[in-house]
Parts: C-alpha cells; structure tokens; sequence
C-alpha cells in the first residue's frame, strides 16, 4: 500500500493501481528511447504487473500500530512482504519468462542489502530462479541480450518511480514539500538524459513536467485512491474503515 498521510485523513493507493500507471507510461516510451524494443510486450507487461503481489495484502491492509498509520510497502513486515513477493512473481512467471525477469530482478534489489535470513534466502532462491528462465530465454552468456534485459530493467524502475512520484507527492506540491525519494529527480538516468536523473515538477495539480521526456507524446493517465478518515480507523478499526470508504477518481498528465 502507498500511504500519503494528512492532518485528519491517509491516502491509500494499492500498489497494483499505481503499477497500472507504470505500465501506461511504459506503453508510451519512444521506440527511439526502446534498446531492443522487439521485447517491448514482455517489458510493457511485467511493468503492469510488477506489484501484483501486492494485491492481496492491500485489500486487508495492516495497521503499524508502533507508527500509528497503516504500514506501507516501505515498512511492511519483512517476512509476511516475502512471502508475498514469491507469490506475486510465481504469477508473473506463468504470463512471460521475461516478464518475471524483470519482477524477479526489481523486487529482489529492494533486499540486495537485507541481512535478516527471510531476505537473504529470498534473494538466493530469486537469483536460482533468474539462472533457469535466462537459459529458458536464450538470454545467459549473450552479452547483447544481457544488456538489453538490464536496459528493461531500467525502464521498470523510472516507471515504477514516475508513477510513485504522484502517488507520493501532494498534488502541486512546491519542490521543497516532494517527498525525499525525488528531491534529485527520477532515476535512473539513462543516455538521452545526458546520464543524469531526468528532473519533474508539477505546473498545476494535474500536470507533471519532465525536463527530458522518454514518452512519445503527453500521457495522460486516471487512479483510484481512497481518503480514509483516522476518526474512522479510531472507531471502527483500519481494515472496516478501509473497506466501508468509497473509491475516488483522479486524472493526472505527464509531458
């Protein structure tokens, strides 16, 4: 879950809906921008579904009671995120090989560091399975196809980062009021952009600028979120309060 916190209220968007956003501006990157873009369905759709394995948690999100506020996907408990994990790219795997590269390889770097036991593990089972689908892909050992897969892998990232750019971020927010994972642009950075992370900014409430874009024309693209009261969560606990609050719509542009 993506949690924005207010004075009265927290913003809860799932994961799945804000990866939906990833994988929009993913559809939309320039061919010109696209290093091997004959695997450009694969890569669009393991970009769609790179968090799926955060849809069944979401729909019961768990209340932090030690930060008082719902836990997010920064700080969820690491054994039961993954087990979650696992289950999520099982799932990517039967929809594409290289797909499940891609998540494989995404959520296994958020715990390339992790010294508990539950995230080394995961990180070497990943690593196993990676080895499997790469020889499945003819990919191991062709260093052009390598290099391609860590290109897509890229691309994943900035789109899972743009997309958590207005999710995280208040819309319009003044750059001194973006959340810190911003405060020096979307990474990563890539050879149009001069290598440097490409800077954004909101111009209204509804509109993203990009200092160097990597899509073929402006993408607009529309989320869910719900505003979920804290007077609620006191009352009737989180995961009543979340279920009873009704979905709200908005539409955002990035050029």
């Amino acid at each position: 879950m993506i949690i924005r916190e207010r004075e009265h209220s927290f913003i809860m968007i799932t994961q799945h809906d804000h990866a939906k956003i990833s994988g929009k501006i993913a559809e939309n990157w320039k061919g010109d921008y696209f290093y091997g873009v004959e695997r450009k369905e694969d890569v669009v759709l393991g970009i769609y579904e790179h968090d799926r394995a955060w849809i069944e948690p979401d729909a019961a999100p768990l209340w932090n009671s030690n930060q008082q506020k719902p836990y997010s996907f920064v700080d969820f408990p690491l054994d039961l995120k993954v087990a979650y994990y696992k289950k999520g790219i099982d799932e990517v795997e039967k929809m594409s090989h290289y797909a499940c590269l891609l998540c494989s390889s995404h959520y296994a770097s958020f715990l390339q560091y992790e010294e508990n036991p539950v995230g080394t593990n995961f990180v070497e089972e990943e690593i196993t399975r990676r080895l499997h689908l790469l020889k499945q892909c003819g990919i191991l050992g062709k260093l052009g196809k390598e290099k391609q897969l860590l290109y897509h892998q890229s691309i994943l990232k900035f789109c899972d980062n743009l997309s958590l750019y207005i999710c995280l971020n208040e819309p319009g927010a003044k750059k001194e009021k973006e959340h810190h994972f911003f405060q020096k642009g979307i990474s990563p950075s890539f050879s149009f952009a001069n290598n440097k992370p490409i800077q954004v900014q909101w111009t209204d409430q509804e509109t993203v600028s990009l200092s160097v874009s990597p899509m073929e024309k402006e993408v607009h693209v529309q989320f869910r979120f719900k505003e979920v009261k804290k007077e609620d969560i006191i009352a009737n606990g989180l995961i009543s309060a979340y279920t009873k609050t009704p979905y709200s719509h908005t539409c955002m542009m990035f050029r």
